[in-house]
């Protein structure tokens, strides 16, 4: 297993074909004013690579743009909703077909409220991964090893846990529920971008 830092954009060719976990880091949570700083992609094969853009980055990366766009490629993430409208609003493509892990584990693990990462790979996998460099710097000019396996592990697992998902979704018959749910999820981050973050478009209320 190693951990692959590029500049700018994916090396041509490091991906072995087929669905894709996907992650990014960014400066914060308000996507149009917190740079994106790193996409993360692991291919399920034991790797990881990051993919690191500077503060000045014309975000001109056509290999990794090329591998998110690919609508052959479906794409596993925790949490879609954020990183399908950061890779949007700076890479320029829609990173989908999407299966995100959180609604997945919010559809099946109604048992209890806990659906970070940290909490289903404890569950499903029976291992331990540290979220202490959540909210550290980014952007600084250097990533600590620190900060790297933090990236890494955020697509260390999701192929694991999707298998274990589908599994659970349709014991519940909520495979095509889900399904739906993935679909949706690039036109929720487009609402995000537009203004609808914290608006229920679909409620009766003003």
């Amino acid at each position: 297993m190693t951990v692959y830092l590029h500049e700018e954009d994916l090396p041509e060719g490091v991906l072995a074909p087929g669905p894709i976990a996907v992650d990014t880091e960014t400066m914060g949570l308000v996507t149009p004013r917190d740079r994106l700083c790193l996409v993360q992609i692991s291919d399920g094969q034991g790797d990881e690579h990051l993919v690191r853009f500077r503060p000045d980055s014309s975000y001109n990366a056509p290999n990794l743009c090329a591998v998110l766009a690919d609508p052959s490629r479906e794409k596993y993430y925790h949490f879609a909703r954020f990183d399908l409208a950061a890779i949007q609003y700076y890479l320029g493509v829609m990173a989908a077909p999407v299966f995100c892990t959180k609604i997945a584990s919010k559809l099946t693990r109604t048992y209890t409220d806990r659906h970070g990462l940290k909490n289903l790979v404890s569950e499903l996998l029976g291992k331990d991964i540290s979220k202490q460099q959540q909210s550290s710097d980014w952007g600084a000019p250097e990533l600590s090893d620190a900060q790297r396996d933090y990236a890494a592990s955020d697509v260390r697992f999701l192929h694991e846990m999707v298998a274990i998902f589908r599994t659970r979704l349709e014991r519940e018959h909520r495979t095509g529920l889900a399904q739906a749910c993935f679909d949706f999820l690039p036109a929720r981050a487009l609402l995000d971008l537009e203004g609808w973050g914290d608006k229920d478009i679909f409620s009766h209320e003003a």
